[in-house]
Protein backbone atom coordinates (compact mmCIF):
# COMPACT_ATOMS: atom_id res chain seq x y z
CA UNK A 1 0.00 0.00 0.00
CA UNK A 2 3.20 2.53 0.00
CA UNK A 3 3.64 4.48 -3.19
CA UNK A 4 7.14 4.50 -2.59
CA UNK A 5 9.50 3.49 0.41
CA UNK A 6 9.09 5.65 3.46
CA UNK A 7 11.61 7.89 4.73
CA UNK A 8 11.29 11.55 6.97
CA UNK A 9 7.69 12.67 6.22
CA UNK A 10 7.50 10.73 2.66
CA UNK A 11 5.30 9.76 1.08
CA UNK A 12 2.71 11.86 2.65
CA UNK A 13 -0.37 9.01 1.28
CA UNK A 14 -0.96 5.13 1.54
CA UNK A 15 -2.83 3.75 -1.37
CA UNK A 16 -5.99 2.61 0.07
CA UNK A 17 -6.42 -0.67 -2.62
CA UNK A 18 -4.09 -2.90 -4.28
CA UNK A 19 -4.24 -6.02 -6.33
CA UNK A 20 -1.96 -9.13 -6.83
CA UNK A 21 -2.99 -12.13 -9.38
CA UNK A 22 -3.41 -16.07 -8.54
CA UNK A 23 -1.35 -17.84 -11.10
CA UNK A 24 -1.88 -21.76 -10.24
CA UNK A 25 -1.26 -24.64 -12.69
CA UNK A 26 -4.67 -26.96 -13.10
CA UNK A 27 -3.16 -29.86 -11.29
CA UNK A 28 -2.48 -27.59 -7.84
CA UNK A 29 -5.29 -28.27 -5.51
CA UNK A 30 -5.62 -25.70 -2.62
CA UNK A 31 -5.32 -27.06 0.64
CA UNK A 32 -5.34 -23.65 2.64
CA UNK A 33 -5.07 -19.89 2.08
CA UNK A 34 -4.81 -17.21 4.82
CA UNK A 35 -4.88 -13.45 4.17
CA UNK A 36 -2.66 -11.48 6.35
CA UNK A 37 -2.72 -6.95 6.62
CA UNK A 38 -0.76 -4.96 8.55
CA UNK A 39 0.13 -1.33 9.08
CA UNK A 40 0.29 1.53 11.37
CA UNK A 41 -1.96 2.17 14.22
CA UNK A 42 -4.22 -0.23 16.55
CA UNK A 43 -5.30 -2.14 13.53
CA UNK A 44 -8.53 -1.73 10.02
CA UNK A 45 -10.20 -4.05 11.10
CA UNK A 46 -13.03 -3.38 7.67
CA UNK A 47 -11.90 -4.13 4.54
CA UNK A 48 -13.17 -5.53 1.53
CA UNK A 49 -11.14 -8.53 -0.25
CA UNK A 50 -12.57 -8.83 -4.25
CA UNK A 51 -15.55 -6.68 -2.82
CA UNK A 52 -16.50 -8.58 -0.17
CA UNK A 53 -16.26 -7.64 3.65
CA UNK A 54 -13.48 -9.27 5.99
CA UNK A 55 -13.21 -8.90 9.31
CA UNK A 56 -10.15 -10.73 11.22
CA UNK A 57 -9.93 -13.73 13.14
CA UNK A 58 -7.43 -12.36 14.81
CA UNK A 59 -5.89 -9.25 15.56
CA UNK A 60 -2.39 -8.36 17.12
CA UNK A 61 -0.40 -5.40 17.87
CA UNK A 62 3.17 -4.21 19.22
CA UNK A 63 4.41 -1.26 20.16
CA UNK A 64 7.68 0.31 18.78
CA UNK A 65 9.93 1.15 22.08
CA UNK A 66 11.80 3.92 20.29
CA UNK A 67 8.59 5.77 19.15
CA UNK A 68 6.30 4.46 21.37
CA UNK A 69 3.99 4.11 18.38
CA UNK A 70 1.39 1.17 17.77
CA UNK A 71 1.79 -0.88 14.81
CA UNK A 72 -0.90 -4.40 14.44
CA UNK A 73 -1.05 -6.89 11.87
CA UNK A 74 -4.28 -9.15 11.19
CA UNK A 75 -5.58 -12.34 10.29
CA UNK A 76 -7.77 -14.04 8.11
CA UNK A 77 -8.68 -17.79 6.95
CA UNK A 78 -9.87 -17.27 3.39
CA UNK A 79 -9.59 -20.91 2.32
CA UNK A 80 -12.97 -21.16 1.15
CA UNK A 81 -12.88 -18.22 -0.77
CA UNK A 82 -9.63 -18.71 -2.65
CA UNK A 83 -10.80 -22.48 -3.45
CA UNK A 84 -13.80 -21.01 -4.70
CA UNK A 85 -12.51 -17.86 -6.99
CA UNK A 86 -9.23 -19.82 -8.21
CA UNK A 87 -6.66 -18.38 -10.50
CA UNK A 88 -7.58 -14.64 -10.96
CA UNK A 89 -6.61 -11.06 -9.83
CA UNK A 90 -7.16 -10.29 -6.07
CA UNK A 91 -8.06 -7.79 -4.52
CA UNK A 92 -8.13 -5.34 -1.38
CA UNK A 93 -9.87 -2.24 -0.59
CA UNK A 94 -11.27 0.42 2.09
CA UNK A 95 -7.75 -0.33 3.50
CA UNK A 96 -7.26 3.15 4.73
CA UNK A 97 -4.43 4.37 7.02
CA UNK A 98 -4.07 8.24 5.60
CA UNK A 99 -5.71 9.32 8.99
CA UNK A 100 -2.57 8.49 10.75
CA UNK A 101 0.29 8.89 7.87
CA UNK A 102 1.29 12.16 9.96
CA UNK A 103 1.46 11.24 13.06
CA UNK A 104 3.84 8.37 11.99
CA UNK A 105 5.87 10.01 9.03
CA UNK A 106 8.27 11.67 11.24
CA UNK A 107 9.85 8.53 12.54
CA UNK A 108 9.99 7.05 8.66
CA UNK A 109 7.17 3.96 9.88
CA UNK A 110 3.96 5.24 7.90
CA UNK A 111 3.00 1.61 5.60
CA UNK A 112 0.66 -0.60 5.20
CA UNK A 113 0.81 -4.04 3.44
CA UNK A 114 -1.54 -7.51 2.58
CA UNK A 115 -0.29 -10.87 1.43
CA UNK A 116 -2.26 -14.24 0.89
CA UNK A 117 -0.61 -17.13 1.92
CA UNK A 118 -1.49 -20.02 -0.26
CA UNK A 119 -0.38 -23.65 0.71
CA UNK A 120 -1.82 -26.29 -2.36
CA UNK A 121 -0.83 -30.00 -3.58
CA UNK A 122 -0.02 -30.77 -6.85
CA UNK A 123 0.41 -34.78 -6.97
CA UNK A 124 3.77 -34.00 -8.96
CA UNK A 125 5.70 -32.49 -6.19
CA UNK A 126 7.71 -34.87 -3.99
CA UNK A 127 6.31 -34.84 -0.56
CA UNK A 128 6.89 -31.86 1.91
CA UNK A 129 5.95 -31.07 5.65
CA UNK A 130 4.64 -27.40 5.90
CA UNK A 131 5.04 -25.50 8.77
CA UNK A 132 3.51 -22.54 9.41
CA UNK A 133 4.46 -19.99 12.70
CA UNK A 134 2.16 -17.17 12.61
CA UNK A 135 1.99 -14.22 15.42
CA UNK A 136 3.48 -10.84 15.19
CA UNK A 137 6.92 -9.83 17.05
CA UNK A 138 9.12 -7.07 16.29
CA UNK A 139 12.43 -5.19 16.13
CA UNK A 140 12.43 -2.06 17.52
CA UNK A 141 15.69 -0.45 18.13
CA UNK A 142 16.59 2.20 20.20
CA UNK A 143 18.74 5.67 19.41
CA UNK A 144 21.52 6.14 18.92
CA UNK A 145 22.46 4.06 16.22
CA UNK A 146 23.94 0.81 16.46
CA UNK A 147 21.77 -0.22 19.90
CA UNK A 148 20.77 -3.75 18.78
CA UNK A 149 17.57 -4.92 19.26
CA UNK A 150 16.95 -8.89 18.27
CA UNK A 151 14.53 -12.29 18.85
CA UNK A 152 14.93 -15.46 18.18
CA UNK A 153 11.88 -17.60 16.92
CA UNK A 154 11.42 -21.26 17.82
CA UNK A 155 10.78 -23.58 14.86
CA UNK A 156 9.06 -26.80 16.23
CA UNK A 157 7.64 -30.49 15.31
CA UNK A 158 10.24 -30.33 11.94
CA UNK A 159 11.14 -34.16 11.41
CA UNK A 160 13.23 -33.76 9.08
CA UNK A 161 14.18 -37.21 6.85
CA UNK A 162 16.03 -35.42 3.65
CA UNK A 163 17.16 -32.13 3.48
CA UNK A 164 16.85 -31.48 -0.57
CA UNK A 165 14.88 -28.40 -1.40
CA UNK A 166 14.46 -27.65 1.97
CA UNK A 167 13.32 -23.70 2.74
CA UNK A 168 11.78 -21.57 4.81
CA UNK A 169 9.74 -18.02 3.71
CA UNK A 170 9.00 -15.16 5.94
CA UNK A 171 6.05 -12.44 5.57
CA UNK A 172 7.52 -8.99 7.46
CA UNK A 173 6.46 -5.48 7.30
CA UNK A 174 8.45 -2.43 7.36
CA UNK A 175 11.83 -3.28 6.49
CA UNK A 176 13.80 -0.64 4.14
CA UNK A 177 15.92 -1.07 1.57
CA UNK A 178 18.43 1.63 2.45
CA UNK A 179 18.13 1.37 6.34
CA UNK A 180 21.24 -1.57 7.06
CA UNK A 181 22.57 -1.01 10.21
CA UNK A 182 23.39 -4.20 11.78
CA UNK A 183 20.59 -5.99 10.39
CA UNK A 184 20.92 -9.79 10.52
CA UNK A 185 18.63 -12.63 9.68
CA UNK A 186 20.19 -16.29 11.07
CA UNK A 187 18.86 -20.25 10.88
CA UNK A 188 20.49 -21.99 13.64
CA UNK A 189 19.89 -26.19 13.34
CA UNK A 190 21.75 -28.58 15.18
CA UNK A 191 24.16 -26.16 16.94
CA UNK A 192 25.56 -24.82 13.74
CA UNK A 193 24.11 -20.78 12.96
CA UNK A 194 24.38 -19.97 9.09
CA UNK A 195 23.40 -16.47 7.99
CA UNK A 196 20.27 -16.29 5.68
CA UNK A 197 20.59 -14.53 1.97
CA UNK A 198 20.19 -14.62 -1.33
CA UNK A 199 20.45 -12.40 -4.74
CA UNK A 200 17.70 -10.13 -3.41
CA UNK A 201 18.54 -10.14 0.32
CA UNK A 202 22.08 -9.86 1.08
CA UNK A 203 23.53 -10.73 4.60
CA UNK A 204 23.12 -7.27 5.82
CA UNK A 205 20.39 -6.35 4.61
CA UNK A 206 17.22 -9.18 4.85
CA UNK A 207 14.65 -6.71 5.23
CA UNK A 208 14.55 -4.51 2.14
CA UNK A 209 10.80 -4.81 0.46
CA UNK A 210 11.30 -7.40 -2.17
CA UNK A 211 9.61 -10.75 -3.09
CA UNK A 212 11.81 -13.93 -3.79
CA UNK A 213 9.04 -15.07 -6.21
CA UNK A 214 8.43 -12.53 -8.17
CA UNK A 215 11.82 -10.59 -7.98
CA UNK A 216 10.36 -7.29 -7.75
CA UNK A 217 12.46 -4.78 -5.54
CA UNK A 218 9.49 -1.84 -4.95
CA UNK A 219 7.35 -4.10 -2.55
CA UNK A 220 8.31 -1.00 -0.04
CA UNK A 221 7.76 -1.76 3.29
CA UNK A 222 7.22 -5.21 3.26
CA UNK A 223 8.61 -8.50 2.34
CA UNK A 224 7.72 -11.94 0.89
CA UNK A 225 11.14 -13.58 1.09
CA UNK A 226 12.33 -17.40 0.81
CA UNK A 227 15.18 -18.82 1.52
CA UNK A 228 17.05 -22.32 0.85
CA UNK A 229 18.34 -23.77 4.12
CA UNK A 230 19.06 -27.24 2.64
CA UNK A 231 22.82 -26.67 3.42
CA UNK A 232 22.29 -25.27 6.77
CA UNK A 233 19.61 -28.71 8.14
CA UNK A 234 20.16 -32.32 8.06
CA UNK A 235 17.92 -35.26 7.89
CA UNK A 236 17.26 -36.33 12.32
CA UNK A 237 16.26 -32.86 12.56
CA UNK A 238 13.23 -31.86 15.27
CA UNK A 239 13.68 -28.07 15.85
CA UNK A 240 15.58 -25.27 14.55
CA UNK A 241 15.84 -21.49 15.53
CA UNK A 242 15.08 -17.96 13.33
CA UNK A 243 17.18 -15.58 14.80
CA UNK A 244 17.27 -11.73 13.58
CA UNK A 245 18.58 -8.76 14.61
CA UNK A 246 18.76 -4.47 13.73
CA UNK A 247 20.60 -1.71 14.78
CA UNK A 248 18.39 0.69 13.36
CA UNK A 249 15.41 -0.75 10.83
CA UNK A 250 12.31 -1.29 12.32
CA UNK A 251 11.03 -4.83 11.76
CA UNK A 252 7.92 -6.94 12.28
CA UNK A 253 7.99 -10.44 11.52
CA UNK A 254 4.36 -11.84 10.55
CA UNK A 255 4.63 -15.63 9.41
CA UNK A 256 7.27 -17.99 9.20
CA UNK A 257 6.73 -21.28 7.04
CA UNK A 258 9.44 -23.91 6.40
CA UNK A 259 9.01 -26.49 3.80
CA UNK A 260 10.82 -30.11 4.82
CA UNK A 261 10.98 -33.33 3.13
CA UNK A 262 9.53 -35.32 6.16
CA UNK A 263 7.93 -38.21 4.78
CA UNK A 264 6.25 -39.10 8.61
CA UNK A 265 2.83 -39.96 9.62
CA UNK A 266 0.18 -37.92 11.39
CA UNK A 267 -1.79 -40.25 13.81
CA UNK A 268 -5.35 -38.34 15.18
CA UNK A 269 -8.53 -39.93 16.17
CA UNK A 270 -11.77 -38.86 17.57
CA UNK A 271 -14.61 -40.80 19.73
CA UNK A 272 -17.90 -40.95 18.30
CA UNK A 273 -21.02 -42.77 19.92
CA UNK A 274 -20.34 -44.03 23.60
CA UNK A 275 -22.89 -46.18 24.29
CA UNK A 276 -23.38 -48.25 28.00
CA UNK A 277 -26.18 -50.29 29.51
CA UNK A 278 -28.13 -49.60 32.52
CA UNK A 279 -26.27 -50.83 35.78
CA UNK A 280 -22.87 -51.56 34.24
CA UNK A 281 -19.65 -49.97 34.31
CA UNK A 282 -18.55 -50.99 30.31
CA UNK A 283 -18.52 -48.66 27.60
CA UNK A 284 -18.95 -49.37 24.05
CA UNK A 285 -17.14 -46.52 21.64
CA UNK A 286 -16.58 -46.45 18.33
CA UNK A 287 -13.82 -44.32 17.29
CA UNK A 288 -11.74 -42.79 13.92
CA UNK A 289 -8.10 -43.32 13.71
CA UNK A 290 -7.02 -41.14 10.52
CA UNK A 291 -3.79 -40.54 8.98
CA UNK A 292 -5.06 -36.80 7.05
CA UNK A 293 -2.40 -34.32 7.08
CA UNK A 294 0.36 -36.83 6.49
CA UNK A 295 3.75 -37.56 4.06
CA UNK A 296 3.69 -41.35 4.89
CA UNK A 297 1.45 -44.53 5.96
CA UNK A 298 0.40 -44.88 9.09
CA UNK A 299 1.76 -48.46 9.92
CA UNK A 300 -0.80 -51.50 11.09
CA UNK A 301 -0.93 -52.41 15.29
CA UNK A 302 -0.38 -48.35 16.15
CA UNK A 303 -1.40 -48.68 20.00
CA UNK A 304 -4.23 -46.47 21.11
CA UNK A 305 -4.58 -45.96 25.28
CA UNK A 306 -7.80 -44.79 27.02
CA UNK A 307 -7.65 -42.67 30.32
CA UNK A 308 -9.48 -41.62 32.79
CA UNK A 309 -7.18 -38.91 34.25
CA UNK A 310 -4.07 -40.76 34.52
CA UNK A 311 -4.94 -44.05 34.40
CA UNK A 312 -4.71 -46.37 31.69
CA UNK A 313 -7.99 -48.31 31.60
CA UNK A 314 -7.67 -49.74 28.33
CA UNK A 315 -5.54 -50.68 24.91
CA UNK A 316 -6.05 -51.67 21.06
CA UNK A 317 -4.39 -51.15 18.09
CA UNK A 318 -4.63 -50.04 14.54
CA UNK A 319 -5.89 -53.13 11.96
CA UNK A 320 -4.44 -52.20 9.10
CA UNK A 321 -1.76 -49.70 7.26
CA UNK A 322 -3.56 -46.55 6.82
CA UNK A 323 -2.51 -44.94 3.57
CA UNK A 324 -2.47 -40.42 3.72
CA UNK A 325 -5.44 -38.59 3.66
CA UNK A 326 -7.38 -41.83 4.77
CA UNK A 327 -8.79 -43.55 8.16
CA UNK A 328 -9.99 -46.71 9.74
CA UNK A 329 -12.72 -46.90 12.04
CA UNK A 330 -12.88 -48.99 15.35
CA UNK A 331 -14.83 -50.30 18.38
CA UNK A 332 -14.51 -51.11 21.61
CA UNK A 333 -15.33 -51.88 25.16
CA UNK A 334 -14.23 -50.62 28.23
CA UNK A 335 -14.63 -51.49 31.52
CA UNK A 336 -14.66 -48.76 34.05
CA UNK A 337 -13.25 -49.34 37.32
CA UNK A 338 -15.56 -48.74 40.12
CA UNK A 339 -13.49 -46.39 41.91
CA UNK A 340 -14.22 -44.13 38.64
CA UNK A 341 -17.33 -42.21 39.21
CA UNK A 342 -20.18 -42.17 37.28
CA UNK A 343 -19.40 -39.06 35.49
CA UNK A 344 -15.83 -38.51 33.97
CA UNK A 345 -13.30 -37.71 31.15
CA UNK A 346 -12.38 -40.61 28.30
CA UNK A 347 -9.04 -39.58 26.79
CA UNK A 348 -8.04 -41.55 23.82
CA UNK A 349 -3.89 -40.90 22.60
CA UNK A 350 -3.07 -43.09 19.73
CA UNK A 351 0.20 -43.96 18.91
CA UNK A 352 0.31 -44.58 22.82
CA UNK A 353 1.56 -47.52 24.37
CA UNK A 354 -0.30 -47.02 28.11
CA UNK A 355 2.86 -45.25 29.39
CA UNK A 356 2.75 -41.61 27.41
CA UNK A 357 5.29 -43.10 24.68
CA UNK A 358 4.70 -44.15 20.75
CA UNK A 359 6.69 -46.44 18.60
CA UNK A 360 6.89 -44.02 15.53
CA UNK A 361 7.76 -40.40 15.03
CA UNK A 362 5.10 -38.07 13.49
CA UNK A 363 4.63 -34.52 12.02
CA UNK A 364 2.92 -33.75 14.66
CA UNK A 365 2.91 -35.40 18.28
CA UNK A 366 0.86 -32.98 20.07
CA UNK A 367 -2.72 -34.06 18.28
CA UNK A 368 -2.85 -37.46 19.19
CA UNK A 369 -5.91 -37.43 21.96
CA UNK A 370 -9.52 -37.28 21.95
CA UNK A 371 -11.40 -36.24 24.72
CA UNK A 372 -15.11 -36.80 25.22
CA UNK A 373 -17.59 -37.12 28.72
CA UNK A 374 -19.17 -39.86 29.47
CA UNK A 375 -21.95 -41.06 31.76
CA UNK A 376 -22.86 -44.15 33.15
CA UNK A 377 -26.72 -44.83 34.08
CA UNK A 378 -27.55 -46.64 37.07
CA UNK A 379 -31.12 -47.63 38.36
CA UNK A 380 -32.16 -44.68 40.36
CA UNK A 381 -32.56 -44.89 43.91
CA UNK A 382 -36.55 -44.72 45.16
CA UNK A 383 -38.20 -43.93 48.29
CA UNK A 384 -40.54 -46.49 49.63
CA UNK A 385 -44.01 -45.66 49.60
CA UNK A 386 -46.87 -46.82 52.12
CA UNK A 387 -49.39 -49.42 51.99
CA UNK A 388 -52.66 -47.50 51.40
CA UNK A 389 -55.88 -48.87 53.32
CA UNK A 390 -59.44 -47.41 52.75
CA UNK A 391 -63.21 -47.95 53.53
CA UNK A 392 -64.60 -51.86 51.67
CA UNK A 393 -67.20 -50.59 49.36
CA UNK A 394 -68.41 -54.22 49.13
CA UNK A 395 -66.56 -57.79 48.10
CA UNK A 396 -63.41 -55.45 49.30
CA UNK A 397 -63.70 -53.05 46.69
CA UNK A 398 -62.27 -49.71 47.29
CA UNK A 399 -61.13 -46.09 45.93
CA UNK A 400 -57.98 -45.33 46.67
CA UNK A 401 -55.97 -41.70 46.09
CA UNK A 402 -52.19 -42.03 45.08
CA UNK A 403 -51.67 -39.81 43.03
CA UNK A 404 -49.21 -37.75 46.00
CA UNK A 405 -46.99 -40.92 45.56
CA UNK A 406 -45.20 -39.90 41.71
CA UNK A 407 -43.24 -37.43 43.99
CA UNK A 408 -43.18 -39.28 47.44
CA UNK A 409 -41.66 -42.28 45.02
CA UNK A 410 -38.54 -39.98 43.80
CA UNK A 411 -34.94 -39.46 45.04
CA UNK A 412 -34.31 -36.67 41.54
CA UNK A 413 -36.86 -34.29 40.47
CA UNK A 414 -36.37 -35.30 37.38
CA UNK A 415 -37.14 -38.70 37.64
CA UNK A 416 -40.28 -40.02 35.46
CA UNK A 417 -42.74 -41.80 37.46
CA UNK A 418 -46.00 -43.85 36.40
CA UNK A 419 -47.83 -46.66 37.91
CA UNK A 420 -49.28 -50.11 36.52
CA UNK A 421 -51.30 -52.98 37.40
CA UNK A 422 -48.47 -55.87 36.29
CA UNK A 423 -44.47 -56.12 36.93
CA UNK A 424 -45.24 -56.97 33.11
CA UNK A 425 -46.64 -53.75 32.47
CA UNK A 426 -44.17 -51.51 34.70
CA UNK A 427 -40.93 -53.24 32.75
CA UNK A 428 -42.58 -52.95 29.44
CA UNK A 429 -43.79 -49.51 30.38
CA UNK A 430 -47.33 -49.76 29.12
CA UNK A 431 -50.82 -49.63 30.19
CA UNK A 432 -50.15 -47.22 32.68
CA UNK A 433 -52.73 -45.88 35.53
CA UNK A 434 -53.92 -42.81 34.36
CA UNK A 435 -56.38 -41.70 36.99
CA UNK A 436 -54.36 -42.19 40.25
CA UNK A 437 -56.40 -39.61 42.08
CA UNK A 438 -59.41 -41.80 41.90
CA UNK A 439 -58.58 -45.33 41.31
CA UNK A 440 -61.27 -47.89 41.75
CA UNK A 441 -59.98 -51.48 42.88
CA UNK A 442 -62.70 -54.30 42.43
CA UNK A 443 -60.75 -56.34 44.53
CA UNK A 444 -57.86 -56.48 47.23
CA UNK A 445 -55.36 -56.49 48.18
CA UNK A 446 -54.12 -55.50 45.04
CA UNK A 447 -50.42 -54.43 44.69
CA UNK A 448 -49.38 -51.54 42.36
CA UNK A 449 -46.14 -51.48 40.91
CA UNK A 450 -44.14 -48.11 40.17
CA UNK A 451 -41.62 -47.25 37.61
CA UNK A 452 -39.04 -44.82 38.13
CA UNK A 453 -36.96 -43.68 35.10
CA UNK A 454 -34.07 -41.80 34.34
CA UNK A 455 -32.74 -43.52 31.29
CA UNK A 456 -32.75 -46.76 33.00
CA UNK A 457 -35.41 -47.58 35.38
CA UNK A 458 -36.35 -49.38 38.93
CA UNK A 459 -39.49 -50.85 39.96
CA UNK A 460 -41.48 -50.65 43.61
CA UNK A 461 -44.61 -51.63 44.28
CA UNK A 462 -47.32 -50.69 47.35
CA UNK A 463 -50.69 -52.76 48.24
CA UNK A 464 -54.49 -51.39 48.14
CA UNK A 465 -56.27 -53.23 50.81
CA UNK A 466 -59.60 -52.13 52.36
CA UNK A 467 -61.03 -52.70 55.69
CA UNK A 468 -64.77 -52.66 56.94
CA UNK A 469 -65.59 -49.36 58.55
CA UNK A 470 -68.60 -48.52 60.78
CA UNK A 471 -71.81 -48.77 59.03
CA UNK A 472 -73.81 -45.99 58.79
CA UNK A 473 -77.96 -46.24 59.64
CA UNK A 474 -80.91 -44.62 58.08
CA UNK A 475 -83.66 -45.20 60.63
CA UNK A 476 -86.36 -43.59 58.83
CA UNK A 477 -88.46 -45.75 56.71
CA UNK A 478 -91.42 -44.78 54.61
CA UNK A 479 -92.23 -47.98 51.82
CA UNK A 480 -94.64 -46.18 49.79
CA UNK A 481 -92.53 -46.92 46.45
CA UNK A 482 -90.88 -43.25 46.03
CA UNK A 483 -87.63 -45.26 45.48
CA UNK A 484 -86.68 -42.64 49.19
CA UNK A 485 -86.06 -44.33 51.90
CA UNK A 486 -88.52 -47.17 50.93
CA UNK A 487 -86.30 -49.72 53.04
CA UNK A 488 -84.08 -49.63 55.99
CA UNK A 489 -81.29 -48.76 54.53
CA UNK A 490 -77.43 -48.93 56.31
CA UNK A 491 -75.06 -48.13 54.15
CA UNK A 492 -71.95 -49.74 54.62
CA UNK A 493 -73.31 -53.38 55.76
CA UNK A 494 -74.24 -55.54 52.44
CA UNK A 495 -71.47 -57.04 51.08
CA UNK A 496 -69.17 -55.93 53.92
CA UNK A 497 -70.08 -57.51 56.47
CA UNK A 498 -71.36 -60.37 54.85
CA UNK A 499 -72.26 -62.45 58.30
CA UNK A 500 -74.22 -59.79 59.61
CA UNK A 501 -77.97 -60.27 61.28
CA UNK A 502 -80.17 -57.93 61.69
CA UNK A 503 -83.15 -58.24 63.67
CA UNK A 504 -86.07 -56.09 64.38
CA UNK A 505 -88.75 -55.64 67.67
CA UNK A 506 -91.56 -53.58 68.26
CA UNK A 507 -91.86 -51.19 70.96
CA UNK A 508 -92.59 -54.61 73.04
CA UNK A 509 -89.73 -56.58 72.58
CA UNK A 510 -91.79 -58.54 70.07
CA UNK A 511 -89.15 -60.10 67.27
CA UNK A 512 -90.79 -59.14 64.04
CA UNK A 513 -88.06 -60.10 61.22
CA UNK A 514 -84.67 -61.33 60.69
CA UNK A 515 -82.52 -60.02 57.75
CA UNK A 516 -79.48 -60.93 56.62
CA UNK A 517 -76.62 -60.26 53.51
CA UNK A 518 -78.85 -62.65 51.27
CA UNK A 519 -82.14 -61.04 52.08
CA UNK A 520 -83.49 -57.73 50.60
CA UNK A 521 -83.33 -54.78 52.78
CA UNK A 522 -86.81 -54.13 55.76
CA UNK A 523 -89.80 -52.52 53.93
CA UNK A 524 -91.81 -53.07 57.49
CA UNK A 525 -92.75 -57.03 56.45
CA UNK A 526 -93.65 -59.41 59.61
CA UNK A 527 -92.40 -62.31 59.11
CA UNK A 528 -94.51 -63.50 61.73
CA UNK A 529 -97.34 -61.50 61.86
CA UNK A 530 -101.02 -62.90 61.82
CA UNK A 531 -103.50 -62.15 59.72
CA UNK A 532 -101.35 -58.78 58.79
CA UNK A 533 -98.30 -58.86 57.38
CA UNK A 534 -97.46 -55.48 57.48
CA UNK A 535 -96.15 -53.63 60.46
CA UNK A 536 -98.44 -50.02 61.26
CA UNK A 537 -96.27 -47.21 61.09
CA UNK A 538 -94.64 -46.42 64.80
CA UNK A 539 -91.15 -46.60 65.94
CA UNK A 540 -89.18 -50.11 66.16
CA UNK A 541 -86.26 -51.15 67.56
CA UNK A 542 -83.62 -53.14 65.93
CA UNK A 543 -80.07 -55.08 66.76
CA UNK A 544 -77.60 -55.32 64.45
CA UNK A 545 -74.96 -57.70 64.45
CA UNK A 546 -71.84 -57.54 62.07
CA UNK A 547 -70.13 -60.65 63.22
CA UNK A 548 -66.96 -59.47 62.74
CA UNK A 549 -63.66 -59.58 64.66
CA UNK A 550 -63.31 -56.39 64.94
CA UNK A 551 -66.66 -55.02 65.71
CA UNK A 552 -67.69 -57.62 68.67
CA UNK A 553 -70.56 -55.30 70.11
CA UNK A 554 -73.55 -55.12 67.81
CA UNK A 555 -75.47 -52.19 66.61
CA UNK A 556 -79.05 -51.48 69.12
CA UNK A 557 -81.51 -48.58 68.13
CA UNK A 558 -84.76 -47.26 67.10
CA UNK A 559 -85.95 -46.67 63.62
CA UNK A 560 -89.32 -44.95 62.87
CA UNK A 561 -92.03 -46.72 60.37
CA UNK A 562 -93.76 -44.28 58.13
CA UNK A 563 -97.03 -45.27 56.66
Amino acid sequence: MNPDENTFQYPTFLYTQSSATLNLDVNDRIERAYLYWAGSGTGDTEIKLNGIDITPDALSTVIGTSSNLTYFSAFKDITSFVQTTGNGTYTLSDFDLNSLVTTYYNNATQFGGWAILVVYENPNLTLNQLNIYQGLEALSPNLPLGILDNMTIQLDNLYLISNTGAKIGFIAWEGDRFIQVSERLTFTANGTTNILSNTLNPSNNAFNGTNTETNSTTLYNMDLDVYSIENYIVPGTTSATVSLQSGQDYVMLNTVVTKLNSQLPDATIVLENPTSVCDSRDVNIDYIVSNLNSTEVLQANTPITFYIGTQAIGTTFTQNIIPIGASENGNITLSIPTTIPLNFTLTAVVDDTGNGTGIAPELIETNNSFQIEIQLIISPTFNTLENITTCNLGLTRGLFDFSNYSELVKTNPSHIVSFHESYDDAVQNTNSILNSSNYEALTTPKEIFVRIDNGCFSITSFFLFTENCPPTVYNAVSPNGDFSNDTFFVEGLRDVFVNFELLIYNRWGKHLWTGNNNKPDWDGYVEEGVGNTQAPAGTYYYILHLNDPNYPEPLTGYLYLNK
